[in-house]
């Protein structure tokens, strides 16, 4: 068990309507956990929701979801004890989150409401209890669980208890240095950035054009693009500090921000709804293009740099303090430090790289350095050319404690606080009035104890 991951039902349902006694007729209650009805219609609406997202269920459907449903509320039931609660803003962040992965997926708010028979507001308001249930029960998993302490000597015990077919592969991984170049953006290719927007503006502003089409015809943010430049409700924590600054400062839906500047590009906002500390807006991006003229400029100057290398002149860790423009990486010879898991190790896997810089590293040998290629900077999302070298590259293999120790340590106190969540479960289980109801009970459950003896 994930601790911290919900129960399943928890996450599958986290937008799965509970339709209670509609129409006068009364719900079917397909369990009892405590004073806590689990209905049938909670479970029909989650298995609706994993089907829709393709969750894996190992198993009958109507075994695994009731008996998660339960888990979740005797966690809920020990948050109330321990008087557990979460801020509203992590909450709402999380819920705007949610509520933009459907409208992505489905296409537009429209399309979320009739898929899930609620309005926007109404989806909200569930999604809302949901994550505020979902944090609840992570802030229970770790206080119990936080006292779990790992040495050394536990760790290589345990790796050498592990079965063979437990033991994973971890793919091919490699250490890259990068040098990068940013060649300068020509100030008429801005200016001409500039004026198409203003000329946007203009057109919505005299009422001859709608925001959201021009978004749509225009923008050039691939993941508000489709829904007419909407981004959803935001903090501004959660916004580039430029954009939420003229994003707060709006206050009618009817007209258009200045142009605001970013890493991204440039931007014009439109205010959709402010609501508390957070806001709706919908954009549109444009990116001035880097000539094809400066790219070959910049990738004739990283040539100069890699035969000068081959020449002894310098080492490529010499150089790139001195040359480099990558922010993160110069101060470190230039070595990409991979936070995908946040343990900000320097290994990559290939497919956590960009792709860019994965098809040149596929090809090369350990010492090599590329020739300068031209890539997408991933956080400006504008062309720049790189050279790199390959440092260090781990062979795919079974996982082992010299090359994999921190995985594999991963993996110990994962399991130590598993044991703990399933003999806290089983004593909550015991404890508490549990009744299921007849044509719900023929299951092989992964807990014992849900049926209790006559």
């Amino acid at each position: 068990m994930n601790i911290l991951r919900l129960a399943f039902a928890a996450a599958v349902a986290l937008t799965a309507p509970v339709i209670v006694a509609q129409n006068n007729i009364a719900e079917e209650v397909a369990w009892m956990v405590g004073d806590q009805p689990i209905y049938k219609s909670e479970i029909e609406e989650a298995y609706q929701q994993a089907l829709y997202e393709h969750t894996q269920l190992n198993g009958d459907p109507y075994c695994i979801i009731p008996e998660n449903l339960a888990i979740e509320k005797l966690y809920l039931h020990q948050a109330d004890i321990d008087t557990v609660e979460v801020t509203p803003s992590q909450v709402a962040a999380a819920v705007e989150q949610r509520l933009n992965y459907f409208i992505t997926n489905l296409g537009t708010k429209e399309k979320v409401e009739e898929y899930f028979r609620k309005s926007i507001p109404e989806f909200r308001e569930q999604m809302t209890e949901v994550m505020r249930n979902q944090y609840r029960i992570q802030d229970v998993q770790r206080s119990l669980t936080k006292d779990v302490k790992v040495t050394p000597s536990d760790v290589r015990k345990y790796f050498t208890t592990l079965p063979e077919d437990s033991i994973p592969f971890v793919p091919l991984k490699v250490e890259v240095q990068i040098l990068t170049l940013n060649p300068a953006i020509p100030r008429e290719e801005i200016e001409n950035v500039k004026a198409r927007l203003r000329d946007y503006t203009d057109r919505v502003n005299k009422g001859e054009s709608d925001f959201s089409t021009l978004a749509i015809l225009y923008s050039e943010d691939p993941g508000s693009q489709p829904r007419g430049g909407e981004l959803g409700f935001f903090g501004r924590g959660h916004l580039e500090p430029e954009y939420a600054a003229a994003a707060f400062n709006l206050s009618d839906p009817k007209k258009v921000s200045k142009i605001v500047e970013t890493q991204y590009g440039y931007h014009i906002i439109q205010l959709i709804e402010k609501r508390g500390d957070r806001v709706n807006t919908r954009h549109i991006l444009l990116r001035p293009h880097v000539s094809e003229e400066d790219l070959t400029k910049s990738i004739a100057r990283l040539d100069s740099v890699k035969n000068d290398i081959s020449e002894g002149k310098f080492t490529f860790e010499e150089i790139v303090p001195y040359v480099s423009q990558d922010k993160d990486s110069r101060a470190n010879k230039g070595i990409m430090v991979n936070n995908e898991d946040g343990s900000g190790t320097t290994m990559w896997e290939m497919q956590q790289l960009p792709q860019e810089i994965a098809k040149v590293v596929g090809n090369m040998q350990l010492g090599d350095i590329s020739e300068p290629f031209v890539m997408m900077d991933p956080k400006r999302n504008r062309e720049m050319v790189a050279m790199v070298k390959l440092t260090s590259r781990l062979e795919g293999h079974k996982a082992n404690l010299s090359d994999d120790y921190q995985l594999i340590k991963g993996m110990y106190e994962n399991a130590q606080k598993a044991e703990i969540l399933k003999k806290w479960l089983a004593k909550k289980i015991s404890e508490t009035y549990i009744k299921i109801e007849d044509g719900w009970a023929d299951c092989n459950f992964q807990h014992d104890g849900w049926i209790k003896k006559q």
